[in-house]
Parts: structure tokens; C-alpha cells; sequence
């Protein structure tokens, strides 16, 4: 064990205990202890300049994983009502660029980052507002998903989640910038002979997974549900794939053999001319291995840590060396493999010997030295990539505090890896748990092969289910048997009459984007944001595909398959949007010089609209034209926030007049507003009708 134990040690309780005092402490030790360790972590770094370089050009610096985990914190409890904003220019600057998705902004001229010291106080903000939460919050058995307490669990377990999505991009920052820290010592079994891999036989067996909530421990979204499964018998490797072992591949010429890898792990190699790992330096004097403060003479015993496009190509290799059928193993496989192993009878893994939740080293450890029955590493160490792609269980729910955790995922490009690295803690560790990554990223992650002549399922489809999405997606482009105009394309059309030529335009609230298709003609740019990260799935989809497919419910059980395009609706593919995620409560600063801005059914859903509409024309150019559309739903809004539908000194005050006054120091009304139906359809014989006051203000000064 080593010197940091006391900090990473995990708490032992269930979230259904039903002890409220020993629960609230043991909540607030966790919560303390995964701070701590965060911030320990950025302590190897050795120079404040160091958190402003890019450890990798698709990701932040350094700076910005820092102050995410305490944004995310306040923006879920601020989401669930459970805080105030605590500096909501770093809630916004902090909020959205973790992974490489489709709305990152990558752009650093966006930002003018805050320095360390600033974001440690705001650090320390965070911290004493969350432990007074603590204090306070009612504590209900039991812990479920709409428990108060679980969005605090929730922010716990995604610091853990970036103490290592950090080690990862600290250990690719220049050697020079960090340093060796007593609490991250390396394994000092640094043999440098590989042992030689062996086989394990695996009968057929099944595989079922019931995983509900409430659980005994904290999960993400994608690990509830059903699935069952009947795998077939095949033989595994071992032990991971050790430095030494993929060595052969390396020296048999296999970077340059094309033949070995998928297209897409050509496209990579093309990219980045790797010759060898990317955690590996060649030198005059042999290879080297970068761990995450120091630079070694190469471990060949310890596992190597490649991507998935690496781990691919290697079991083509081998597959062709030998003549076996060898791959890497689906996600039923590796499942199927743990299950023969001596693991104990717990949810965790966390405490049973493994090389996990920094228990051992803050490094790999050889790849025969962690032993469960016949097979070494069944968990720890490296994350084992797997040929499936992360697909959601029967019964699939998206967390409605954090809808972009998992979907944007379900887009067959994210493999699912298992098992957790030497540094995997809190959820990472769980056995439910599942992640998955892009193939071309690194992780502390190698793989283990197996030789198996059965099919896998490398795709999934991809018709969306998600009810909510699947109601945005038939509102936007479904034909209706009712007598009413598409709502969006109305939209579109009212906002065109008005102003034929939109120039640089934003519509907030795109949802799965129909407006936004039928303005992009008329806009020199336009960009459309929504909240959900699944709507915007679907609109990118569009606008690289061109069509989607959902499953809509005729009646009852009953379902209808759906498949549509952009031109079934008269629309075309455009180059000048962008779809992107954003938060309409907390918008970054960029979002501004817009010659025309659109809200649409955005009012609603803001926790204080009044200071959102007195700030409105800072996103206006001079002249700018605002639209906003609302059927002024006030039912989610605090009654001191709500724009209308009340009595004030005796007389009736409607949103429209709220809207007025609020607008009135800045703009001018453009025309009389006109009211469009807008339409949710729940089955093929029961609709939802609301009708939208759409007004048109001019930005004068």
C-alpha cells in the first residue's frame, strides 16, 4: 500500500444503507477524499506553464480539466436547484470541451484563461459550498436516481472519472513539466524480460445481466437495463499483451503493413505516423517507456498501452502468424472470461488485489503478478479494449441531469474497454460499470486476445428510441394527420418574412434542428444550440448523413419504424451550420455579433429568464433583429422569476407585458406578434397542442 492510502482509500457503504448519520459522514469522506486526490494529482506538475500547454491537440490544457470537475459539480446541483452560481463566467468557460465530440471548441483564441491560483480559490468556493450541502441536504432511503443526493454522487464520481482522464494527458505532457510525487510512486518490478503468454479455455457459458435502480452502489446510465447472452467456447490469452509481446509486431514491420489494420486504423497511421506505441521512445540506446513523471528503460514485462486501432491490428497479425482466429474479445466474451475467474462475490473490484484504485503503483505492474484463478489481470492494471461498440441495455434511461454521458456514444465509433487501470477508482472500478472510448484515444489501456471463430457484432443500430427524442424528431420531420402547419418549418418561414436575409444568425433551442435546416440558405452563418446532447446527436446526424431512423409508438406496444431525410422535406444538406451543446442558462462569452438571434421555446426552461432577457442585446450586432417564440409555460420557473400569468397591484400581468418592459431599454418591436401551433406526438391518436407567441424586436441601441 502505498503513502497515499489514507486519500484514495473508497469508502466501504451501499447507497442503501439506512443509517442517516453514519451515511452523511461517509458521504462527506468521499467527497473529501476524491478532492484531495485530484488536487494531488496536479501537483506533479511543475510549472504554472505547464497547465496552459496541450498535452494533445484534440484536447484542453491542463488548465481546463482543473477547473471542470468543480464546474460540473455547481452546474448539476444549480441544475437539480440545489445551488447558486458561484462565478458563472467559469461554470461556462469550464463547462463543455472534455471529449472529442462534434461540439467541442477547441479554439483558443475563445479563451482567456483564468490563472492557477484563480481557479484554486474558486476551487476552495466549491468545496465549502458542496460540504455545507452536505450538512444540509435530506438524506432519503433509498439513494436512487432522483435521490437529492444523487447528483452529489454524481459530481464524486466523475472527478474520479478525470483523475485519470488527467494522469492520461499529464503523462503526455513534456517530461520537463512534471515531476515525481510521493504519493505516485512507480512498481519498481521493472524486469525487462516479457513472460510468455499461455491459453485458457472458456466452455460456453451465458451471460445476464439485471442491473436496476435503486443499486448498492453508484452507476452511469448505460450499466442499468437487461441483456443475456449465450457465448460460445474459446480460449483467451492469460495475461495482457506485455510490451514485449507486441515488440514482435512492432519489429515484424507491423506499423507499415497495411494489410493488418481496418480503414480506419489506416486513416490513423496516416495521421500520425506512429512507428511503435505512443507511450514508447526510441533511443539510441533501446526503447524507453513514458509512465507518468519519469521516463524508464522499456519494462517489457509490464502490459502495453496502445489504442484499439493498435489492438486490432495486432491480433491480425497474430491471427495471420498462426493461423488461429484471433481477435480481441466482445464485451459478452470478456464478461464471460471474468466470470470463470476467482473473483470475490462483490460489486467492486476495488480491495481485492488488484492492481486498481492506486493500491499498488501508480503505474502497470508486470503482467503475471496480479493472478485470479488462471488468469492474470482479469481487472486492473490496463482497461482491456473489446470489439463492441457501446450499445445501450433493454430499458435503456438517460439521466435527466446529465444526458451526455453515454448517448452521444451510441454512434458505433466508441468502443467499450473493461476491467479499470492501476489508477480506475469509485464507478471505474465497479464490475458493471462500462466505458467506452473513440478508437484513435489513448487510455491507460491495452487489451488480451482470444481465439474464437464465432461471430461479433461490430455495429449496432442506430434508430433512435429515446422517447424524447423520438417526439422531437417526428415533431420536426413526421407528416401529422392533423390539419396543422410543422411547427419549425413555420417557424423558419415567420422569421423569413420579417427578414429575408439572416446573416450571422444563432437560434437557441434548435432541438433536432428543422429550423435551422430551412434558414441555413438564407444566413451567411448559423449556428444552432440546444441543452440535450442527444437532440443534438440527431441534428448532426442529419447534417453529415442527411437522414435518421426512430421507432415511434402507433398504440400501446405497437411501434412504427421511421426513416427520413433532409430532401423527403424539401431540405437540403448545408455548409454553413453548426450544431453544438450549450447550457441557455450559461452561455459561453462567444456566443455573440449576431445579426439575427432566435429563442425558440427556450424561456421556459431558463431558471431566471429576466436577467437572461435583460442581457439579451449583448449578443446582438447593432441593428440585430431577436426573435423569441414561448407558449410561456411557467410551471418550471420560481415564482419570483416567472414573466407572467399573476396579479401585480391589483391587475393582470402577462408574460408578453414582463417581455415588454424587460426588452423595452434596448429594443424596439418589429412587427405584431403572431401565434404558431406547435405540435408533440405522443401515439398515432394522442397529440400535445401548444400555441407559441412568436415576436420580432430590433436591437436600437
Amino acid at each position: 500500500m502505498n503513502s497515499s492510502s489514507l486519500v484514495i482509500s473508497y469508502p466501504k457503504f451501499g447507497l442503501q444503507a439506512r443509517d442517516e448519520l453514519a451515511f452523511r459522514q461517509q458521504l462527506r469522506d468521499y467527497f473529501e477524499q476524491t478532492w484531495a486526490l485530484y488536487e494531488l494529482l496536479f501537483e506533479v506538475i511543475k510549472t504554472e506553464a505547464a497547465y496552459y500547454q496541450k498535452p494533445c491537440s484534440l484536447r484542453h490544457p491542463l488548465i481546463f480539466y482543473f477547473g471542470h470537475t468543480a464546474t460540473f459539480f455547481v452546474n448539476k446541483l444549480v441544475l437539480a436547484n440545489l445551488l447558486d452560481r458561484i462565478n458563472p463566467v467559469f461554470e461556462s468557460m469550464f463547462a463543455i470541451g472534455v471529449d472529442e465530440m462534434s461540439w467541442d471548441d477547441l479554439n483558443d483564441a475563445h479563451y482567456d484563461w483564468p490563472s492557477v491560483e484563480a481557479v484554486r480559490h474558486y476551487r476552495q468556493q466549491v468545496k465549502s459550498a458542496i460540504l455545507a450541502l452536505i450538512e444540509r441536504i435530506p438524506i432519503r432511503f433509498p439513494i436512487n436516481w432522483q435521490n437529492p443526493v444523487w447528483p452529489i454522487l454524481m459530481g464524486i464520481e466523475h472527478e474520479r472519472i478525470h483523475l485519470e482522464t488527467s494522469s492520461v494527458l499529464i503523462r503526455q505532457l513534456p517530461i520537463h513539466a512534471v515531476g515525481s510525487h510521493p504519493c505516485f510512486p512507480l512498481c519498481p518490478d521493472q524486469q525487462r524480460i516479457a513472460p510468455e503468454n499461455k491459453w485458457v479455455t472458456v466452455p460456453t457459458g451465458t451471460v445476464s445481466i439485471r442491473h436496476h435502480d435503486p443499486a448498492n452502489l453508484y452507476g452511469w446510465d448505460n450499466e442499468y437495463g437487461e441483456h443475456h447472452a449465450t457465448i460460445a467456447a474459446f480460449k483467451a490469452a492469460a495475461m495482457l499483451v506485455s510490451n514485449g509481446e507486441f515488440l514482435v509486431f512492432v519489429e515484424a514491420g507491423g506499423y507499415q503493413q497495411p494489410t493488418y489494420w481496418t480503414e480506419e486504423g489506416r486513416d490513423w497511421l496516416a495521421f500520425s505516423q506512429a512507428e511503435y506505441p505512443s507511450f514508447w521512445l526510441k533511443r539510441h540506446d533501446g526503447y524507453y517507456l513514458r509512465t507518468l513523471t519519469d521516463e524508464i528503460m522499456m519494462p517489457w514485462s509490464w502490459p502495453v498501452e496502445v489504442n484499439y486501432l493498435e489492438a486490432k491490428a495486432f491480433c491480425n497479425w497474430k491471427a495471420a502468424q498462426t493461423g488461429e482466429p484471433i481477435r480481441l474479445p466482445s464485451e459478452d466474451e470478456y464478461l464471460r472470461l471474468r466470470a470463470q475467474c476467482s473473483l470475490p462475490d462483490t460489486d467492486s473490484a476495488i480491495g481485492i488485489g488488484a492492481n486498481l484504485n492506486l493500491e499498488q503503483y501508480a503505474s502497470s505492474t508486470p503482467v503475471d503478478a496480479n493472478l485470479f484463478g488462471e488468469v492474470y489481470d482479469i481487472v486492473g492494471n490496463v482497461w482491456q479494449w473489446t470489439e463492441t461498440p457501446i450499445y445501450p441495455f433493454d430499458g435503456f434511461k438517460v439521466h435527466p441531469l446529465y444526458d451526455d454521458f453515454t448517448t452521444p456514444t451510441f454512434d458505433n465509433k466508441h468502443n467499450i474497454f473493461k476491467g479499470g487501470s492501476w489508477i480506475s477508482s469509485g464507478n471505474e472500478a465497479n464490475l458493471h460499470s462500462r466505458y467506452a472510448f473513440r478508437r484513435h484515444f489513448f487510455q491507460h489501456a491495452g487489451f488480451r486476445y482470444i481465439a474464437s471463430d464465432a461471430p461479433v457484432i461490430t455495429e449496432f443500430s442506430t434508430i433512435e428510441t429515446d422517447a424524447d427524442v423520438v417526439q422531437a424528431c417526428a415533431a420536426h420531420y413526421a407528416s401529422s394527420a392533423l390539419p396543422i402547419p410543422n411547427y419549425p418549418q413555420a417557424l423558419a418561414e415567420a422569421v423569413l418574412h420579417v427578414a429575408p436575409q439572416l446573416g450571422k444568425a444563432l437560434l437557441i433551442g434548435c432541438s433536432v434542428g428543422r429550423s435551422v435546416f430551412a434558414l441555413a440558405p438564407h444566413a451567411q452563418s448559423l449556428t444552432g444550440i440546444d441543452f440535450s446532447a442527444r437532440f443534438i446527436r440527431v441534428a448532426n446526424q442529419l447534417q453529415t448523413a442527411g437522414r435518421i431512423r426512430y421507432q415511434l409508438s402507433e398504440e400501446g406496444d405497437i411501434p412504427a419504424f421511421v426513416e427520413t431525410s433532409l430532401q423527403d422535406v424539401g431540405l437540403t444538406l448545408a455548409d454553413n451550420i453548426q450544431f453544438l451543446q450549450q447550457d441557455p442558462n450559461n452561455l459561453k462569452a462567444i456566443f455573440t455579433g449576431y445579426d439575427t438571434l432566435i429563442l425558440n421555446e427556450v424561456l421556459a426552461g431558463l431558471a431566471q429568464p429576466r436577467a437572461f432577457l435583460a442581457k439579451i442585446h449583448e449578443r446582438l450586432a447593432p441593428g440585430g433583429l431577436l426573435v423569441i417564440s414561448s407558449h410561456y409555460d411557467s410551471s418550471r420557473v420560481a415564482p419570483s422569476e416567472r414573466l407572467g400569468g399573476f396579479k401585480q397591484d391589483g391587475e393582470n400581468v402577462s408574460s408578453f407585458d414582463t417581455l415588454s418592459r424587460l426588452l423595452s431599454t434596448h429594443f424596439e418591436a418589429v412587427s405584431v406578434p403572431i401565434d404558431l401551433p406547435s405540435l408533440l406526438r405522443d401515439d398515432a391518436r394522442h397529440y400535445q397542442l401548444n400555441l407559441c407567441q412568436v415576436s420580432f424586436w430590433r436591437y436600437c441601441r
